[in-house]
C-alpha cells in the first residue's frame, strides 16, 4: 500500500493538522490522496469541543482536506475522550484489528494511484484494541511513519523514545515534523530541532502555523513539506 502513517509523541501534538495539511497540498498539486483515521474519540467531550473551537473534529478536517465523507475517513467514532480500546468497551463493543486493516483498504478505494494518509491515535503505543497498538497497525499496513512532535521543552526525550519504538518494530521513519514551527523560532526550539536530528539520526522538518481549517490555508502550510517528502512530485 502506498502511503504514510502519521503518528506523534503524544496526544494533542498536531498530527491531525499535519495530516490535513499534507492531504490538502497533495490535492492542490493534482495528486490522488485519501485519508484514514482508524478511531476517533472525544466527539462529545465538552473539554475537547471547547479546545477545538471553530475547527472541525479530526475526521471532519481530514475529510475536508481529502475531499471525502467524514464517515469514510473514520468508521469508528466515539464520544468520550479516552483511549480507543476503552471507548469501545464503554460502548459495549470490541475493536477488531482485522477490520481496522480492511477499513484502511476501503478508505483507499479502487484508486491505484492514491496515496493513503493514515492518521494514528495518540502515539505509537496507544492501544487500539486490548493487545493491538497503533504501532502494530503501522507494521501490518507496511507504511513508513512521520512523527509529529512539539518544538518546545521536553520534546527531545519524547521524540527519541518514539523513534526508538518505531525502529525497534522495523518501521521506516521518513521524518520528524515539529509543529507548529514559527517563522522566528526561539533558541530552545532551534536547539531542539538540531539535537533531535543529530541524536535521532533523522530528518527534522517544520510545519508552519495553519491559520484556518480552509483547504487553501492547509495546502499553503503543507506545500513545502509535501514536496520535501516527495508527495507532490
Amino acid at each position: 500500500m502506498r502511503g504514510l502513517l502519521i503518528t506523534a509523541t503524544d496526544t494533542g501534538v498536531g498530527k491531525t493538522i499535519l495530516s490535513a495539511a499534507l492531504l490538502a497540498a497533495m490535492k492542490r498539486a493534482g495528486k490522488h490522496a485519501r485519508a484514514y483515521k482508524p478511531v476517533v474519540t472525544g466527539l462529545t467531550d465538552p473539554t475537547e469541543i471547547l479546545a477545538r473551537g471553530a475547527w472541525p473534529a479530526d475526521h471532519e478536517l481530514l475529510a475536508l482536506a481529502a475531499g471525502m465523507e467524514p464517515e469514510d475517513v473514520a468508521p469508528l467514532r466515539y464520544g468520550p475522550a479516552v483511549s480507543p480500546h476503552l471507548a469501545a468497551q464503554l460502548a459495549g463493543e470490541r475493536i477488531d484489528p482485522v477490520k481496522l486493516l480492511s477499513r484502511a483498504s476501503d478508505a483507499r478505494g479502487d484508486d491505484a494511484e492514491a496515496t493513503l494518509i493514515v492518521e494514528g491515535v495518540g502515539g505509537l503505543l496507544t492501544p487500539l484494541a486490548e493487545d493491538y497498538s497503533v504501532c502494530d497497525l503501522a507494521v501490518a499496513l507496511g507504511l513508513p511513519v512521520l512523527i509529529a512532535a512539539r518544538p518546545g521543552l521536553g520534546t527531545i526525550n519524547h521524540t527519541l523514545l518514539t523513534l526508538m519504538v518505531a525502529r525497534s518494530a522495523g518501521l521506516g521513519v521518513r521524518a520528524v515534523v515539529l509543529t507548529p514551527w514559527l517563522a522566528v523560532p526561539t533558541a530552545l526550539e532551534r536547539s531542539n530541532r538540531a539535537t533531535i536530528a543529530r541524536l535521532g539520526d533523522v530528518a527534522v522538518e517544520g510545519l508552519p502555523v495553519v491559520t484556518s481549517p480552509a483547504p487553501a490555508d492547509l495546502a499553503r502550510a503543507g506545500a513545502e513539506l509535501a514536496s520535501a517528502l516527495g508527495l507532490t512530485r
